[in-house]
């Protein structure tokens, strides 16, 4: 890159423990999604507080940059987006229907995803998901299946929905969202947040939420339960006293308790 990198960007890279060179192909926009993944947790403990979000950009950077907390994906792609840009690259935004686990169909929009562009080659890109999705950015052609690791993905078109991500289950696919190439800017996420964070039917209401990839496997939280998946199977751990939550906060997700809202409160009786 001609320019110089910003004291802010690579505070942001050592966050998602970014080494190597930046440039702008597909192999370092691969390479930036998998660390922001396995570096950055998605996690929805303020929603869970009643703390009220903020999606403006200094006020995520201070939240997952400095604070080294998580976020949702109307968090973590906006930012995630940023730092893209500021790097250079094309990106934009687009809105979502999240299928995968919903029960009234067709879902509304409320999940951000991200598109980019490289030399005429598009990607969809996305850090915001606490389920099993794309490690790597998954390049926008249709009905290709697209390898990462153990798993595969493929996008289909639908003349109602647009494009249509899902993963290979067994010997059939299964879909996980769909989303349409309409720009959207960062106002436009705003009533769909508020949902998310105010609805009382809202699934980011129901208990504290954590996940995040790690090299074999992920680690997740839902209430007091953290789990976690490798290639040998599922461990479980739930903890019966705050001090032993907050171990596990820090050590599974890298949460400090000292960077929580003041309201969270441990009780092995409760959800959370």
């Amino acid at each position: 890159m001609g320019e110089a990198i910003s004291s802010y960007v690579m505070a942001y890279l050592n966050r998602i423990n970014y080494t190597g060179t930046i440039d702008l192909s597909q192999e370092t926009l691969a390479r930036l999604q998998e660390q922001h993944i396995k570096s950055v947790p998605y996690e929805n403990l303020d929603i869970w507080c009643g703390v009220p979000l903020s999606l403006e950009i200094t006020d995520l950077y201070n939240k997952i940059v400095i604070n080294r907390r998580g976020g949702y994906c109307f968090e973590l792609n906006a930012l995630f987006g940023w730092l893209l840009r500021q790097l250079g690259f094309k990106v934009t935004d687009l809105f979502a229907r999240f299928w995968r686990d919903e029960t009234v169909l067709p879902p509304k929009r409320r999940h951000h995803v991200l598109l980019v562009d490289i030399s005429g080659k598009r990607f969809l890109c996305d850090v915001g998901v606490g389920g099993v999705v794309p490690l790597r950015p998954i390049q926008v052609i249709e009905q290709v299946a697209q390898q990462q690791n153990d798993e595969a993905y493929q996008l289909k078109r639908d003349e109602n929905y647009g494009w249509m991500l899902n993963e290979q289950k067994d010997d059939s696919w299964r879909l996980i969202y769909s989303f349409t190439e309409e720009p959207q800017l960062l106002i436009d996420y705003y009533a769909a947040s508020y949902w998310c964070e105010s609805a009382p039917h809202s699934p980011f209401k129901e208990s504290a939420i954590a996940a995040i990839r790690t090299e074999d496997g992920r680690h997740t939280l839902k209430g007091i339960e953290f789990r976690t998946f490798t290639s040998e199977g599922v461990s479980t751990y739930i903890p019966q006293t705050e001090d032993e939550f907050n171990h596990a906060l820090k050590t599974y997700f890298g949460i400090s308790l000292s960077s929580l809202p003041a309201s969270i409160k441990f009780d092995a009786t409760k959800p959370f």
